[in-house]
């Protein structure tokens, strides 16, 4: 854990550092990961790394527990004092590698409203990894998720981890839930940004800012360079 926790705090740095306005800890090094709730390990694995990088950086914090424990997140959240959680699967259901994954909107909400209220829900829409039910349109999946199931704020991504998003999907997402914070959630890089813009609030990235792995270190050159090609 000791190394664990010393790469995220140099990584959020190297990013405050580089000018991006948040960061998110996230357990991606847990695959294969559980469907939903997680072991108390996680949960207290987690906790610490995302404590610890809130005492080197003074931006805000997001928190998601892969793979889809919001529950869990709030809780850390709440304790660790983050600002944020990002919820893979808030409603409806999706078909994923880790077998069938039904959102928990219901338990979340209500968790929030008694312990964290303060805490925002970004939720994706058409997560990665997975396929939608037959029938569920990308547009009503971002309705619900927007008027229905308590999301703050709604990430669009590509099929999987560093995969680019479709600026159609994102049209699409926008033109349903014109006034809805939405994220572009894979993918980006900045020879894309400008394409993508026109319809995203913000970008989550990861991929692109690695010269190895998406496990390895933050690059503070790409992390500069994807920051200027986004102001």
């Amino acid at each position: 854990m000791a190394s664990v926790v010393a790469q995220a705090q140099a990584d959020a740095q190297v990013l405050a550092e580089s000018g991006f306005g948040g960061v998110m800890v996230e357990n991606f090094g847990d695959a294969p990961f559980f469907k939903d709730d997680v072991p108390p390990t996680t949960v207290a694995a987690m906790t610490s790394a995302v404590d610890a990088v809130r005492r080197v950086i003074d931006l805000p914090i997001g928190v998601n527990v892969l793979r889809n424990d919001g529950l869990a997140a709030l809780a850390i959240a709440a304790v660790t004092g983050a600002n944020f959680v990002r919820v893979n699967v808030l409603s409806s259901m999706m078909f994923t590698d880790q077998g069938i994954i039904e959102g928990r909107a219901a338990e979340i909400g209500r968790l929030r409203a008694q312990l964290c209220p303060q805490i925002a829900i970004l939720a994706d829409v058409y997560v990665k990894h997975a396929v939608p039910p037959e029938g569920l349109t990308l547009e009503q999946a971002a309705i619900d998720l927007w008027e229905r199931s308590g999301a703050d704020g709604v990430v669009v991504s590509g099929t999987g981890t560093g995969s680019a998003t479709d600026p159609k999907d994102l049209q699409r997402v926008r033109a349903a839930i014109p006034d809805a914070p939405i994220f572009v959630g894979s993918g980006a890089t900045p020879d894309s940004i400008a394409e993508l813009a026109p319809w995203a609030t913000g970008f989550i990235v990861g991929s692109a800012l690695k010269m190895g792995p998406v496990t390895g270190p933050v690059d503070a050159g790409l992390a500069r360079a994807f920051v200027a090609a986004a102001s």
